[in-house]
């Protein structure tokens, strides 16, 4: 393709991948399993900020964001220095045998910057699912009851249980069951598929009608612990349900004496322009689920919720060796504290702005546009075929690899794989925002021409 001029922040090579990349991607292939998916053929060689370096010197403006991981940008100054400072004193103790302080201070701190001004405390774990197996476990201790509602389309991870509590099939569940008994399914908004003629206050109301009716033909309130939500669902299409089936739904479990887990695991730490996409629809969750941005990358996770539902385990029930690692708890304070000085929260509504703005002015010329969403800066361009109205996956897939070629990372996602997602650390600058959407728009524009001339992609 063409995008053959010079860039102020991009560099790619002709051949690519290249040289350097082709003999580590054959120790790959041999050494890894296939099933541990890849979406570039890149070796890093460093990264900072919002740009990534690989081993034959290209340069690639990242979109992706290591899946929404990196909102603070790659290697931050002050999080790199507060993880050298703690490597220096101790670098794991097992909090389970020798305590330290950095666990408790981080356990406050998310005491006071998430939803709720009541009493909260944290547990610390190693991954998102992590989270999510402890939110569940800790909810069904507290309430005595096993049921636990998760939505369609909803993504909480790859254990037993976040397939379970997961819907899309392939890859995620695809032969490997049975899986976790007492795991039901509601229906989540899609607002830009409801029925014709539908306004979306109707279509708000009838979701919440779905819901009303699923607890009484698929679950009973008496015996459910908790619904499972994803403020903004992720990995099923970054989809922004209406605020008031949001509410709604979180009146229903009060009224019901069902518990409301907020998984915030994709949607927290400023992705969505609120610290956590829950202030967005005014809820105050009983347990939130935290994890990928919490540290810039390093491998932590969190629940938070309310004291009371929190102590319901007794010593030793909850836990794990690595849980509340020194070296990730400083670096999340050190994430958290860059957040708040440099006005993160702010920037993500600018760079969400910035996105969707673009797209939309994109949207008459090229009518695979079906719709540009987001809040703040968790954004996606969803690409249908204008006549049949289905879901463009091919053609996403092709402008996925165009836009690698070129130098800008991408990442797609929706049950049919037709939406393009945008995880842009939140410290990426204006210019390097405008070079990168420059180069994906011209790559959409010219992948059109060839499909609308009988090309396709």
């Amino acid at each position: 393709m063409g995008l053959t001029r010079e860039r102020a922040f991009v560099s790619v090579a002709a051949e690519f991948p290249g040289p350097r990349a082709r003999e580590p991607l054959e120790r790959r292939n041999a050494y890894v399993p296939k099933g541990i998916g890849n979406n570039t053929p890149v070796f890093v060689q460093k990264a900072e900020g919002a740009l990534i370096h690989d081993v034959d010197g290209n340069v690639f403006l990242d979109f992706a964001g290591a899946i929404g991981s990196l909102n603070a940008g790659h290697c931050p100054p002050e999080v790199v220095e507060a993880i050298r400072r703690q490597a220096e004193q101790y670098i794991h103790t097992c909090f389970h045998v020798a305590m330290y302080e950095p666990y408790v201070a981080l356990a406050e701190k998310l005491a006071q910057i998430t939803p709720g001004a009541f009493p909260k405390k944290t547990i610390f774990l190693n991954s998102g699912a992590e989270a999510v197996e402890n939110a569940v476990k800790i909810a069904r201790k507290y309430t005595g009851k096993p049921g636990i509602v998760s939505f369609t389309r909803g993504f909480h991870g790859r254990t037993l249980l976040g397939m379970s509590l997961t819907s899309k099939v392939k890859p995620y569940k695809y032969g490997m069951g049975p899986f976790a008994p007492a795991v039901y399914k509601a229906q989540y908004p899609y607002p830009l598929h409801r029925p014709g003629g539908m306004s979306e206050a109707e279509y708000a109301r009838y979701c919440v009608r779905q819901f009303e009716d699923f607890l009484l033909t698929e679950a009973a309130p008496e015996e459910l612990v908790a619904v499972i939500m994803e403020p903004v669902q992720g990995e099923g299409g970054f989809i922004v349900p209406p605020k008031s089936f949001v509410q709604e739904v979180y009146e229903l479990c009060r009224s019901r004496g069902i518990l409301f887990i907020a998984d915030e695991i994709q949607t927290g730490f400023g992705r969505t322009g609120t610290m956590f996409a829950s202030e967005h629809f005014g809820i105050e969750p009983d347990l939130i689920t935290m994890s990928k941005s919490i540290a810039a990358g390093l491998p932590i996770s969190a629940v938070t919720g309310r004291a009371e539902v929190m102590d319901a385990p007794g010593p030793g029930e909850i836990g794990g060796t690595y849980g509340g690692s020194p070296l990730g708890r400083v670096a999340a304070l050190a994430v958290i504290e860059k957040i708040e000085r440099e006005r993160l929260l702010e920037r993500s509504r600018r760079i969400g702005e910035t996105i969707r703005s673009y797209f939309a002015g994109l949207q008459q010329s090229v009518p695979l546009i079906a719709e540009v969403r987001g809040l703040g800066a968790m954004c996606a361009v969803e690409l249908t075929h204008p006549e049949s109205g289905q879901p463009a996956k091919a053609f996403t897939a092709a402008l996925q690899k165009a836009c690698c070629e070129a130098g800008v990372i991408l990442l797609t996602a929706g049950v049919h794989g037709n939406v393009v997602r945008f995880l842009t650390p939140l410290v990426m600058t204006d210019e390097q925002l405008a070079e990168g959407l420059e180069i994906i728009g011209e790559l959409l524009r010219e992948l059109y021409a060839r499909w609308e001339t009988g090309d396709e992609a």
